[in-house]
Protein backbone atom coordinates (compact mmCIF):
# COMPACT_ATOMS: atom_id res chain seq x y z
CA UNK A 1 0.00 0.00 0.00
CA UNK A 2 1.07 3.61 -0.28
CA UNK A 3 0.21 7.20 0.59
CA UNK A 4 0.92 10.49 -1.13
CA UNK A 5 3.31 12.84 0.64
CA UNK A 6 4.43 16.12 -0.86
CA UNK A 7 3.59 14.93 -4.38
CA UNK A 8 5.43 11.61 -4.16
CA UNK A 9 4.36 8.06 -3.35
CA UNK A 10 5.48 6.51 -0.05
CA UNK A 11 5.21 2.73 0.02
CA UNK A 12 4.62 0.77 3.21
CA UNK A 13 3.46 -2.61 4.46
CA UNK A 14 1.57 -3.71 7.60
CA UNK A 15 1.67 -7.22 9.08
CA UNK A 16 0.71 -8.78 12.42
CA UNK A 17 -1.33 -7.59 15.38
CA UNK A 18 -0.49 -6.00 18.71
CA UNK A 19 1.49 -2.98 19.81
CA UNK A 20 2.55 -0.94 16.75
CA UNK A 21 6.22 -1.17 15.78
CA UNK A 22 7.65 0.86 12.87
CA UNK A 23 10.75 -0.35 10.99
CA UNK A 24 12.88 2.24 9.17
CA UNK A 25 15.61 0.86 6.92
CA UNK A 26 19.06 2.25 6.24
CA UNK A 27 20.90 3.69 3.24
CA UNK A 28 21.05 1.32 0.23
CA UNK A 29 18.24 -0.71 1.79
CA UNK A 30 14.46 -0.95 1.52
CA UNK A 31 11.76 -2.19 3.86
CA UNK A 32 12.42 -5.65 2.46
CA UNK A 33 15.70 -5.85 4.39
CA UNK A 34 13.71 -6.28 7.63
CA UNK A 35 11.89 -9.47 6.54
CA UNK A 36 13.83 -11.93 8.77
CA UNK A 37 13.14 -9.80 11.85
CA UNK A 38 9.60 -8.94 10.78
CA UNK A 39 8.69 -12.64 10.54
CA UNK A 40 9.38 -12.96 14.27
CA UNK A 41 7.96 -9.63 15.45
CA UNK A 42 4.64 -9.96 13.64
CA UNK A 43 3.54 -12.70 16.05
CA UNK A 44 3.42 -10.14 18.89
CA UNK A 45 3.28 -6.74 17.19
CA UNK A 46 1.58 -4.82 14.41
CA UNK A 47 4.64 -4.19 12.23
CA UNK A 48 4.71 -1.21 9.86
CA UNK A 49 7.57 -1.38 7.38
CA UNK A 50 8.26 1.73 5.28
CA UNK A 51 10.27 2.35 2.12
CA UNK A 52 11.78 5.74 2.88
CA UNK A 53 11.51 8.24 0.00
CA UNK A 54 14.46 7.71 -2.31
CA UNK A 55 14.62 3.94 -1.90
CA UNK A 56 12.41 0.95 -2.66
CA UNK A 57 8.92 1.61 -3.95
CA UNK A 58 8.81 5.21 -2.73
CA UNK A 59 9.40 8.26 -4.88
CA UNK A 60 12.15 10.86 -5.05
CA UNK A 61 11.71 14.60 -4.64
CA UNK A 62 14.69 16.71 -5.63
CA UNK A 63 18.36 16.04 -4.96
CA UNK A 64 18.26 16.28 -1.15
CA UNK A 65 16.02 14.34 1.21
CA UNK A 66 16.57 15.90 4.62
CA UNK A 67 15.94 13.86 7.73
CA UNK A 68 13.05 16.19 8.54
CA UNK A 69 11.49 15.51 5.13
CA UNK A 70 11.84 11.76 5.66
CA UNK A 71 10.40 12.03 9.17
CA UNK A 72 7.42 13.86 7.68
CA UNK A 73 6.85 10.97 5.29
CA UNK A 74 6.90 8.54 8.24
CA UNK A 75 4.43 10.74 10.12
CA UNK A 76 2.11 10.67 7.09
CA UNK A 77 2.28 6.86 6.95
CA UNK A 78 1.44 6.53 10.64
CA UNK A 79 -1.66 8.67 10.19
CA UNK A 80 -2.69 6.62 7.17
CA UNK A 81 -2.15 3.39 9.11
CA UNK A 82 -4.30 4.68 11.97
CA UNK A 83 -1.57 4.78 14.59
CA UNK A 84 -1.18 7.68 17.00
CA UNK A 85 1.72 6.33 19.09
CA UNK A 86 4.33 3.73 18.19
CA UNK A 87 7.69 2.16 18.92
CA UNK A 88 10.07 3.25 16.14
CA UNK A 89 13.12 1.21 15.12
CA UNK A 90 15.66 2.85 12.82
CA UNK A 91 18.65 1.17 11.23
CA UNK A 92 21.58 3.49 10.42
CA UNK A 93 19.95 6.17 8.17
CA UNK A 94 16.62 5.04 9.61
CA UNK A 95 17.96 5.93 13.05
CA UNK A 96 18.72 9.47 11.86
CA UNK A 97 15.12 9.67 10.68
CA UNK A 98 13.84 8.34 14.00
CA UNK A 99 15.82 11.03 15.83
CA UNK A 100 14.34 13.75 13.60
CA UNK A 101 10.90 12.28 14.29
CA UNK A 102 11.62 12.30 18.05
CA UNK A 103 12.48 15.98 17.81
CA UNK A 104 9.38 16.90 15.77
CA UNK A 105 6.71 14.55 17.17
CA UNK A 106 7.90 13.12 20.52
CA UNK A 107 4.29 12.65 21.63
CA UNK A 108 3.87 9.99 18.94
CA UNK A 109 6.71 7.85 20.30
CA UNK A 110 6.33 5.45 23.21
CA UNK A 111 9.99 4.58 22.65
CA UNK A 112 12.55 4.20 19.89
CA UNK A 113 15.45 1.96 18.95
CA UNK A 114 18.67 3.14 17.32
CA UNK A 115 20.00 0.11 15.47
CA UNK A 116 23.64 0.60 14.48
CA UNK A 117 22.94 4.33 14.36
CA UNK A 118 23.92 7.42 16.35
CA UNK A 119 22.86 11.03 17.00
CA UNK A 120 26.00 12.79 15.75
CA UNK A 121 26.41 14.90 12.61
CA UNK A 122 28.74 13.65 9.89
CA UNK A 123 32.46 14.05 10.48
CA UNK A 124 34.48 15.76 7.72
CA UNK A 125 35.73 12.30 6.72
CA UNK A 126 32.17 10.99 6.40
CA UNK A 127 31.14 14.01 4.32
CA UNK A 128 34.10 13.45 1.99
CA UNK A 129 33.20 9.77 1.62
CA UNK A 130 29.58 10.56 0.81
CA UNK A 131 30.62 13.17 -1.75
CA UNK A 132 32.84 10.59 -3.44
CA UNK A 133 29.88 8.22 -3.61
CA UNK A 134 27.70 10.97 -5.11
CA UNK A 135 30.33 11.55 -7.80
CA UNK A 136 30.44 7.82 -8.61
CA UNK A 137 26.64 7.60 -8.87
CA UNK A 138 26.41 10.75 -11.01
CA UNK A 139 28.94 9.19 -13.34
CA UNK A 140 26.50 6.30 -13.86
CA UNK A 141 28.65 3.83 -11.96
CA UNK A 142 26.56 3.00 -8.87
CA UNK A 143 27.01 -0.70 -9.61
CA UNK A 144 30.70 -0.48 -8.70
CA UNK A 145 29.93 1.32 -5.44
CA UNK A 146 27.19 -0.53 -3.61
CA UNK A 147 28.65 -4.10 -3.49
CA UNK A 148 31.58 -2.94 -1.39
CA UNK A 149 29.36 -0.87 0.87
CA UNK A 150 27.06 -3.81 1.54
CA UNK A 151 29.93 -6.20 2.22
CA UNK A 152 31.28 -3.79 4.83
CA UNK A 153 27.95 -3.95 6.67
CA UNK A 154 28.62 -7.54 7.72
CA UNK A 155 31.14 -8.53 10.37
CA UNK A 156 34.10 -10.09 8.60
CA UNK A 157 33.46 -13.41 10.35
CA UNK A 158 29.95 -13.51 8.85
CA UNK A 159 30.85 -12.90 5.22
CA UNK A 160 31.73 -16.57 4.70
CA UNK A 161 28.97 -18.03 6.87
CA UNK A 162 26.12 -15.88 5.49
CA UNK A 163 26.53 -15.97 1.69
CA UNK A 164 22.78 -15.97 1.00
CA UNK A 165 22.16 -13.05 3.35
CA UNK A 166 24.99 -11.11 1.68
CA UNK A 167 23.62 -11.88 -1.77
CA UNK A 168 20.13 -10.77 -0.74
CA UNK A 169 21.39 -7.49 0.75
CA UNK A 170 23.27 -6.72 -2.47
CA UNK A 171 20.19 -7.50 -4.57
CA UNK A 172 18.11 -5.11 -2.48
CA UNK A 173 20.74 -2.38 -2.85
CA UNK A 174 20.94 -2.90 -6.62
CA UNK A 175 17.29 -1.95 -7.09
CA UNK A 176 17.68 1.55 -5.65
CA UNK A 177 17.98 4.30 -8.23
CA UNK A 178 20.93 6.64 -8.58
CA UNK A 179 18.60 9.60 -8.10
CA UNK A 180 17.38 8.23 -4.79
CA UNK A 181 20.88 7.33 -3.60
CA UNK A 182 22.07 10.90 -4.22
CA UNK A 183 19.06 12.42 -2.45
CA UNK A 184 19.70 10.35 0.67
CA UNK A 185 23.46 10.95 0.65
CA UNK A 186 22.88 14.71 0.47
CA UNK A 187 20.33 14.47 3.26
CA UNK A 188 22.76 12.66 5.54
CA UNK A 189 25.47 15.22 4.82
CA UNK A 190 23.07 18.03 5.74
CA UNK A 191 21.75 16.53 8.97
CA UNK A 192 22.53 18.27 12.27
CA UNK A 193 23.62 16.62 15.50
CA UNK A 194 20.69 15.38 17.57
CA UNK A 195 22.77 14.36 20.55
CA UNK A 196 20.55 16.52 22.76
CA UNK A 197 17.54 14.36 21.79
CA UNK A 198 19.26 11.24 23.11
CA UNK A 199 20.71 12.92 26.17
CA UNK A 200 17.47 14.63 27.19
CA UNK A 201 15.85 11.26 27.85
CA UNK A 202 12.43 12.56 26.90
CA UNK A 203 11.62 9.33 25.05
CA UNK A 204 12.80 5.87 26.19
CA UNK A 205 15.62 4.55 24.01
CA UNK A 206 17.11 1.14 23.27
CA UNK A 207 20.48 1.54 21.57
CA UNK A 208 21.71 -1.59 19.80
CA UNK A 209 25.29 -1.59 18.50
CA UNK A 210 27.54 -4.11 16.78
CA UNK A 211 30.89 -5.06 18.25
CA UNK A 212 32.39 -5.45 14.75
CA UNK A 213 30.63 -2.52 13.09
CA UNK A 214 33.01 -0.96 10.54
CA UNK A 215 30.79 2.11 10.09
CA UNK A 216 30.38 3.19 13.71
CA UNK A 217 32.34 2.08 16.75
CA UNK A 218 30.24 1.06 19.78
CA UNK A 219 33.03 2.29 22.03
CA UNK A 220 32.78 5.74 20.49
CA UNK A 221 29.01 5.72 20.89
CA UNK A 222 29.21 5.03 24.59
CA UNK A 223 32.15 7.40 25.14
CA UNK A 224 30.75 10.43 23.31
CA UNK A 225 27.15 10.42 24.52
CA UNK A 226 25.86 11.12 28.05
CA UNK A 227 23.06 8.63 28.41
CA UNK A 228 20.08 9.17 30.72
CA UNK A 229 18.94 6.43 33.07
CA UNK A 230 16.03 5.32 30.88
CA UNK A 231 18.38 4.38 28.03
CA UNK A 232 19.32 0.75 27.48
CA UNK A 233 22.52 -0.03 25.55
CA UNK A 234 23.25 -3.47 24.14
CA UNK A 235 26.28 -4.49 22.06
CA UNK A 236 25.78 -7.50 19.78
CA UNK A 237 29.07 -9.35 20.06
CA UNK A 238 28.83 -11.24 16.76
CA UNK A 239 27.52 -8.48 14.49
CA UNK A 240 28.79 -5.76 12.24
CA UNK A 241 26.33 -3.16 10.92
CA UNK A 242 23.41 -5.55 10.30
CA UNK A 243 22.63 -7.12 13.65
CA UNK A 244 18.99 -7.73 12.77
CA UNK A 245 20.30 -10.07 10.04
CA UNK A 246 23.50 -11.31 11.69
CA UNK A 247 21.81 -11.99 15.06
CA UNK A 248 18.11 -11.98 14.19
CA UNK A 249 16.72 -13.92 17.13
CA UNK A 250 18.71 -11.93 19.68
CA UNK A 251 17.57 -8.69 18.04
CA UNK A 252 13.93 -9.79 18.18
CA UNK A 253 14.34 -10.72 21.84
CA UNK A 254 15.77 -7.28 22.68
CA UNK A 255 13.04 -5.40 20.83
CA UNK A 256 10.27 -7.54 22.29
CA UNK A 257 11.57 -6.98 25.81
CA UNK A 258 11.93 -3.23 25.30
CA UNK A 259 8.55 -2.71 23.61
CA UNK A 260 6.80 -4.92 26.13
CA UNK A 261 7.68 -2.49 28.94
CA UNK A 262 6.32 0.57 27.13
CA UNK A 263 2.90 2.08 27.64
CA UNK A 264 1.03 2.03 24.33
Amino acid sequence: MYVKYEEIKVSYQVTGRGKPVVLLHGYLETGEVWRPLEKILKHEFRVITIDLPGHGGSGVRGDTHTMEFLAGAVNRVLSDAGESRVVMIGHSLGGYVALAFAELWPERLAGYVLFHSHPHADTPEAVARRNREIAVVRAGRKNIMYPGNVSMMFAERNLKTMPEELKRAKEIASRNTGEGIIALLNGMIARPSRQIIVESGRVPLLWILGREDLYFSPDRAIRDTRLPGITEVVVLEHSGHLGFIEETERSAELITGFAGKLDL
